[in-house]
């Protein structure tokens, strides 16, 4: 059986996104990081995802980007800012540089583990405007994949990095998540990282979005439903 490598944050792209790999026979090797984000819940929806897909092993990686800083999702100094779903500048809660630097880090555990995919949720259709989820990207980052391991510049091999919801509405990953059962119900998507999501942030406003246009019950609780 063919290995991939999933990056998991515990959000609706990510377990939509391991739905996928799943469903296309992989066998799993999520990867999740504790970047000193200002919340954890999140990660631990990705704990009970990657326990609901009896993975062998669930990688979580430490590594701080507070010390970077920039971010409002990295500096606790910094504000969330209300959702808006019609935003084209990039905004605050952008993390300078994070899915090149995650990325990296499933490359080399690709090559360790002999995965030949890896699959990240990244989305350039209803997303917040980051420069790193665009395809532009994702096209550069497997050109240079191609010769940064020795699996892959010196053996040969490929390791392909795949997108499969990059082209997709959040109404469209939602209900390719629902046909996939992927366990929704442990995600959580919201930039403020409360108990219940904010509902207002923009993360949580493209996603109530993307359920309301599905026709799909969002599983998870909110503290207002705009």
């Amino acid at each position: 059986m063919e290995k991939a490598v999933v990056l998991l944050s515990g959000g609706l792209d990510s377990c939509t996104c391991m739905a996928v790999a799943q469903d296309r026979g992989y066998e799993l090797y999520p990867i999740s990081f504790n970047y000193h984000q200002r919340h954890s819940i999140e990660l631990e929806g990705a704990k009970k995802i990657a326990v609901h897909y009896k993975v062998k092993k669930h990688l979580i990686i430490e590594t701080n980007m507070e010390q970077i800083g920039g971010s409002a999702l990295t500096d606790s100094h910094i504000d969330v800012p209300e959702g808006d779903v019609e935003r084209q500048d990039v905004p605050v809660t952008y993390v300078p540089a994070r899915n090149l630097i995650f990325l990296s880090y499933a490359l080399g555990y690709a090559e360790v583990v002999g995965a030949s995919h890896v699959f990240i949720g990244v989305n350039s259709v209803d997303y917040s405007g980051y420069p790193d989820c665009r395809p532009a990207f994702i096209e550069k980052f497997q050109a240079i994949a191609d010769y940064a391991t020795t699996a892959t510049a010196v053996e040969g091999k490929s390791i392909q990095i795949e997108t499969p919801l990059q082209k997709l509405s959040k109404k469209d990953i939602v209900l390719l998540a629902d046909k996939l059962k992927a366990p929704l119900q442990y995600t959580h998507s919201c930039y403020k990282g409360g108990e219940k999501a904010c509902g207002v942030c923009d993360s949580c406003k493209l996603r109530l979005q993307g359920f309301a246009e599905a026709g799909v019950k969002d599983p998870i609780p909110y503290e207002t439903r705009s």
